[in-house]
């Protein structure tokens, strides 16, 4: 078997996640395992889909048992973003059954969560391959989680729009509705953006209407967002902006509606449902009986 440990290739804040979660299940006072498990026996098992889906997480799972003991061996037989049946094994893991059983529930539910978010992406993916546009994420993530809600969205095909607020500028209707009450219109937000950001930062404002698409044009944006825009009023917009922005579509498109929108022609599909509805990959940790 090939030993995996996994925490070298985390990024801390993802290792510092596993310990929290461990602690909250409190996976090192486990009654039930102290009272019944020799912490001498050991024994084999594997990880197992039992559902199609595309898998993300493996790293996360071997980490949480890094985490609790780090002579239990692994054996990954196959690598994220792999695409599974039923029954397939994911992994096949050697060592303590005291520790495998702390950390059972945890390890699960970190990669099941994960691998129903690719899952969820790769739908959406496969619905647009033939066409132009991608599909992108949101922040609308669980809290702590968004590395891991993010990597899951590339697992699955998809692309990352912002990771955090400081990877660009989006200037969204609250904002507008802020900048309003000090008298400065559409135009005067994005020319304002643009003058006082990094040439390095693009900026991206979410209108409406086509006359609000005119204006962002006009003082140079170079992200237009189509916010809740019907399929007419989308193929409008892109005809308009004709390349001379990245056009993205956003609000409430979903698995029925997403063939549609994209062929308007727009670059990009933000779906906040990746991540903020998902439904975990049914996975199960199996011991085998030997």
């Amino acid at each position: 078997m090939i030993r995996e440990i996994g925490v070298q290739k985390l990024p801390i804040e993802v290792f510092e996640l596993i310990k929290s979660a461990l602690q909250e299940d409190q996976a090192f006072n486990d009654p039930t395992t102290n009272a019944l498990i020799d912490p001498s026996l050991e024994v084999s098992g594997r990880l197992v889909a039992k559902q199609e889906g595309i898998i993300s997480g493996i790293e996360v799972f071997i980490a949480t048992f890094a985490y609790l003991d780090d002579g239990i061996v692994f054996d990954r037989v196959i690598d994220d973003g792999a695409e599974v049946t039923n029954g397939q094994t994911i992994i096949d893991f050697h060592g303590s059954a005291s520790s495998i059983l702390r950390g059972e529930r945890t390890g699960l539910n970190f990669i099941q969560r994960m691998s129903g978010i690719a899952t969820e992406t790769n739908k959406y993916v496969k619905l647009v391959q033939d066409l132009k546009t991608t599909i992108v994420d949101t922040r609308k993530t669980v809290p702590g989680h968004r590395y891991l809600d993010k990597y899951s969205v590339v697992m699955g095909g998809g692309s990352n729009h912002r990771f955090n607020l400081s990877d660009g500028i989006l200037i969204k209707d609250n904002h507008l509705v802020v900048l309003a009450k000090l008298g400065l219109d559409n135009k005067q937000a994005v020319l304002q953006a643009v003058e006082r950001s990094s040439h390095t930062i693009n900026v991206e404002i979410e209108v409406e209407t086509i006359e609000e698409v005119e204006t962002a044009l006009l003082a140079g944006a170079q992200i237009i967002m189509l916010d809740n825009m019907d399929i007419k009023a989308m193929s409008d917009a892109v005809k308009l902006i004709d390349g001379k922005a990245v056009v993205e579509a956003s609000g409430g498109i979903n698995l029925s509606t997403v063939r549609a929108v994209a062929e308007t022609g727009v670059d990009l599909i933000s779906v906040g449902s990746l991540t903020h509805s998902v439904q975990g990959l049914d996975i199960s940790l199996d011991i085998l009986k030997e």
